[in-house]
C-alpha cells in the first residue's frame, strides 16, 4: 500500500533522556490521565533496564509508546523462559488513536526482540484490547486477572 505520501509518523528505538521523558509523557496522558492508574505504580524499577519504543509524528510530537522487558530481571514476568520478551505500557495518544500508531509500536517490539534474539513476546492484554492483539497474533491464555483494577489476560505470540 505505497501512496507516495510519507507516514504521518515514525517508530524507533528511544535514544536519550528526551525520548525516554515523551514516552513517560504519553503514559502520563493515558494510564493516569484517561484510565486513573495511580501514578505511583505506572512508573515501575522496569523503566530503567526496558527497551522503549517511540511513535513520533512528522512536526516530533509523541504520538505512542510501548516497552520490552527481557533478561533474568524481568524471568518472573515471562515464567522464567529468558527466550521470552514482556511488551508492556503500550499506549497511544488519543488524537492519534485510529492511525495504526499501536499496530506499528508492537511490530517494533517485537523487531526489537528478534534482534535481541528471543524467541516470543508475552504481554498482558487489557480484557478491551485482546481483539486488537490477536488480529497482531498474540493468543490469550490462563485466567482474567486484574492490574490496576483493570481486567487483563496473559497473552503471547511466538517470532
Amino acid at each position: 500500500m505505497t501512496t507516495g505520501t510519507p507516514a504521518p509518523y515514525t517508530t524507533r528505538t528511544a535514544v536519550d533522556e528526551s525520548d525516554l521523558a515523551a514516552c513517560f509523557q504519553v503514559r502520563k496522558e493515558v494510564f493516569v490521565g484517561e484510565q486513573n492508574v495511580p501514578e505511583e505504580i505506572e512508573y515501575d524499577a522496569y523503566d530503567a533496564d526496558a527497551l522503549h519504543v517511540i511513535a513520533v509524528a512528522a512536526d516530533g510530537t509523541a504520538l505512542g509508546t510501548g516497552r520490552l522487558l527481557h533478561g533474568a530481571g524481568v524471568a518472573a514476568k515471562t515464567g522464567g523462559d529468558l527466550t521470552v520478551g514482556s511488551l508492556g505500557r503500550l499506549a497511544v495518544t488519543g488524537r492519534a488513536r485510529g492511525l495504526g500508531v499501536g499496530a506499528a509500536l508492537v511490530r517494533a517490539i517485537e523487531d526489537a526482540a528478534r534482534g535481541l534474539g528471543l524467541a516470543a513476546v508475552d504481554l498482558h492484554a487489557q480484557t478491551h484490547a485482546l481483539g486488537f492483539y490477536e488480529r497482531l497474533g498474540y493468543v490469550a491464555y490462563g485466567p482474567e486477572f486484574p492490574d490496576a483494577g483493570i481486567p487483563h489476560r496473559a497473552m503471547r505470540r511466538s517470532l
